[in-house]
């Protein structure tokens, strides 16, 4: 077998042309990661839970079908999974004590998705408390520490970014090939911005949320997270389709994302929309993404700017939509039906008591914020004309997208932050969205690519934007992006360092 390091520092194109090669097993890469789980995870709390048993069933069974010739796409290839994703007989929490006893009878779609093209799962990730935040903080089973560090300060311990921080984490860590994660507001474009992975959030539709804890439903996307723009590419293949059990599932068809990658973005038209700025926000952020813009029209894209005028309402908009679909989804949480129990005196005790114990800080925040501005009087005040400012800046993304191909902006308005630096104020920490949370208010495709480090050593992402289901041409210009900003940085803690 070959060292941990040799396996694990693999992307997922790399790792399926070696199984095929038969250059190593599936069985040896299985392994090799499951030992760099067993160094790391202490440290890192990436993983809630760890499927040994399990995964090394998938890896034999991979082994037997390429001997046999089989060319599924992830043939092999492991992977994590966020703790949000339901799967058969393996718990799933959301992050939440609540739902700390919860097994699974039925897989989502999309890890059965997954599961068809031949993926070993290593385990299930953590993640704040049903998806609610921008650090990985607010989890029942604690946080979880990014893999980077400040070269000023080494000591202190970064939070790799919410909510799919353990996926993020892990697959930075060298912990994982890939891994799923869900962006209801930037959860998986900012993890993946401060955690120097590409980070991807489809058009809404694309992947089926059938078997997703949900938190917002109108809001939450599945999506990959990877170390390139080719890998998250073939995740997302194989992640989307139609599906008739999820009504919001879009049915057209899933072209080759993978091939995408390799299209010219000549003669594109790049918006530079003018307000993803930010009072306070880093100069080298700014200079970053004064750089990416050169970079595409290097590559032979025109670039034009652009004007989303009622992005500044964004994150007032998506504070009040996020959090009444929370308080409405949440409801069934009740200590009846499934999950945690807390006894009491009569019904409505055990509903308070239940809920009181099960659920964290945050999560409580938000579904009183949400029934208070679903609640009569406050109906009309709040939530129906949060959502007439969605239908407005979904207009002004339509509007831009007829004359222009993609948009680029910075994906975060700052780098990794320290575990507890924000944690007293919740509106700063909701500032981590501002960039983000438009493209989900719209359903547009975006994605977060590395592209460089702020003056710390830390990495800082560029998100891409495109039409709804036109993933192609986001993946083709994050593709050229990765390419001219040549992202080779490690983190400080990974498999093998």
């Amino acid at each position: 077998m070959p060292a941990v390091t040799e396996l694990t520092d693999l992307t997922i194109a790399q790792g399926r042309d070696g199984l095929r090669a038969r250059e190593f097993t599936a069985v040896d890469l299985t392994l090799a990661h499951l030992h760099a789980i067993e160094a790391l995870n202490p440290r890192l709390n990436a993983y809630l839970s760890v499927g040994h048993a399990q995964s090394m069933e998938q890896a034999r069974a991979a082994d037997v079908a390429l001997a046999e010739g089989d060319t599924r796409p992830l043939l092999g290839i492991p992977l994590a999974i966020k703790d949000l994703f339901c799967t058969t007989g393996v718990r799933t929490t959301a992050g939440s004590k609540i739902l700390m006893p919860f097994v699974p009878p039925y897989e989502s779609t999309v890890t059965a998705n997954l599961l068809r093209d031949g993926a070993v799962f290593l385990g299930k990730t953590n993640m704040d408390e049903f998806a609610m935040g921008s650090s990985n903080m607010s989890s029942y089973y604690g946080p979880v520490e990014n893999p980077w560090k400040r070269r000023q300060d080494p000591s202190a311990v970064l939070v790799p970014g919410g909510s799919s921080g353990g996926s993020a984490a892990a697959v930075a860590a060298r912990l994982a090939m890939g891994a799923t994660g869900t962006d209801t507001g930037g959860s998986i474009r900012q993890p993946a911005s401060f955690c120097g992975l590409v980070g991807v959030k489809p058009t809404y539709g694309r992947c089926s949320r059938w078997g997703v804890v949900a938190f917002a439903s109108s809001l939450d996307h599945p999506g990959p997270f990877a170390r390139t723009v080719r890998d998250s590419a073939i995740l997302l293949g194989s992640m989307s389709g139609h599906d008739p059990k999820d009504s919001t599932s879009a049915d057209v068809p899933v072209p080759d994302f993978e091939a995408a990658c390799q299209q010219s973005i000549k003669g594109l038209r790049i918006g530079v929309p003018k307000e993803y700025r930010s009072d306070g926000m880093p100069g080298e952020i700014e200079t970053l993404w004064r750089q990416g813009v050169g970079w595409l029209r290097e590559a032979g894209a025109e670039i034009v700017d652009v004007s989303l005028p009622h992005t500044k309402y964004g994150l007032a908009t998506y504070y009040i939509i996020a959090p009444a679909e929370a308080s409405s989804n949440l409801a069934r949480y009740d200590g009846v039906r499934f999950g945690l129990r807390a006894d009491g005196e009569d019904l409505r005790d055990l509903y308070e008591r239940t809920r009181a114990e099960g659920f964290g800080a945050e999560v409580r925040r938000r579904i009183m914020i949400g029934t208070y501005v679903l609640s009569a009087g406050y109906y009309d005040a709040y939530y129906l004309r949060a959502q007439k400012v969605r239908a407005l800046i979904l207009r002004d993304f339509t509007q831009v997208f007829e004359k222009v191909d993609a948009l680029l902006t910075p994906t975060a308005p700052s780098a990794a932050f320290a575990q507890g630096e924000k944690m007293d104020d919740p509106i700063t920490m909701y500032l981590n969205d501002l960039f983000t949370v438009p493209a989900d208010l719209a359903g547009v495709p975006a994605a977060s690519v590395p592209c460089g480090l702020d003056t710390d050593g830390l990495p800082l992402g560029l998100q891409v934007m495109a039409r709804p289901f036109d993933e192609e041409t986001m993946f083709a210009v994050a593709a050229t992006l990765e390419r001219a900003a040549g992202f080779s940085a490690l983190p400080t803690l990974r498999a093998g360092s």
